[in-house]
Parts: C-alpha cells; sequence; structure tokens
C-alpha cells in the first residue's frame, strides 16, 4: 500500500474480489448477466478517468447485452479461452492474445461464451459524464447522470 493514498502499488489481478452483485442493470436483464464475474481492478487503484475491469465468463455466459456507447470509447483484450464477439452482423471468434476496440458511437457488440472452458478478458473504457449506453436488442435507454451513476429506463421513458 502507498503511503500517500493507502492504496495498493500492484496487486494479482485474479486475486481482486468481484462485485458483489453481477451486472447494475435492472431486471429482466441483470440476471442475463448472472454467469459473468467483473473484478473492478480500475476501482482498486483509485482510476477515475477510465475503467479496467478482469472479467471471467462462465461456459454460456454473455459479458453484457448487445451495445454501443454515445461517448465511451471500449477495448477488450482476451487473457483465456475462446469467446464469441458479436457486432452488428458479424461473428468473430477470438483467443488469447486477441483484442478488439470499439470507438464511441461505433457498432454494438458482446462477447459470449459458446465454449465448455472459462474465458478471461481485459475490459477497459472510459468513464465519460453524459454517456448513453445503446440498446438495439432490447427495451432499454441508459444515461450516465453528472454524479456518474447510470439512470435506466424503458425506451419510451419509463422507469424501471
Amino acid at each position: 500500500m502507498s503511503e500517500r493514498t493507502k492504496q495498493p502499488i500492484a496487486v494479482a489481478a485474479a486475486s481482486v474480489p468481484p462485485r458483489t452483485i453481477s451486472s447494475i442493470l435492472p431486471e429482466p436483464f441483470a440476471s442475463r448477466m448472472s454467469r459473468r464475474a467483473r473484478h473492478p481492478l480500475g476501482d482498486l487503484f483509485g482510476l477515475k478517468n477510465f475503467g479496467v475491469n478482469l472479467t471471467r465468463m462462465a461456459p454460456g455466459a454473455v459479458s453484457s447485452l448487445h451495445h454501443s456507447h454515445t461517448r465511451q470509447d471500449e477495448f477488450l483484450y482476451v487473457l483465456e479461452g475462446e469467446p464469441t464477439l458479436l457486432t452488428n452482423g458479424d461473428k468473430v471468434k477470438l483467443a488469447p492474445g486477441m483484442c478488439a476496440g470499439f470507438p464511441a458511437n461505433g457498432p454494438a457488440h458482446h462477447l459470449e461464451n459458446r465454449t465448455d472452458k472459462e474465458v478471461l478478458v481485459l475490459e477497459i473504457g472510459d468513464r465519460v459524464a453524459d454517456d448513453q449506453l445503446l440498446c438495439p436488442n432490447d427495451d432499454l435507454a441508459t444515461v450516465v447522470g453528472p454524479d456518474g451513476k447510470w439512470r435506466f429506463t424503458h425506451k419510451d421513458g419509463r422507469p424501471y
């Protein structure tokens, strides 16, 4: 631990506990993320401008809803396993050492673990205020408020 910050300087990434909930999304969406676990590495170090997650996906798991961001860039790096990356109309089988990036307003995307082995992915994204998560396949509209917290509604504006 650093004396100045009381935060660790370095850790074994796999030793960082996963978040206590599998998703901040409302139901019926949160339960779809129940087979993945995100270890919030960036939060551990007090990072404010970007987030870093070590994401474990059990067989049959999805990383997220099919989505894109209006303001956030995202980067994925596969450490273990062979997830399938789904974008708007494309499917790409990934392997360890492969990466993918999605600029703000880029294609919608998500990962699926279609294998019988665990997948381990490093996810990196910035933390931009007023970002919107666009979910073309689901009745979900989201925005990051000025307080940095996500707000969820149906696409017609009704709250969840």
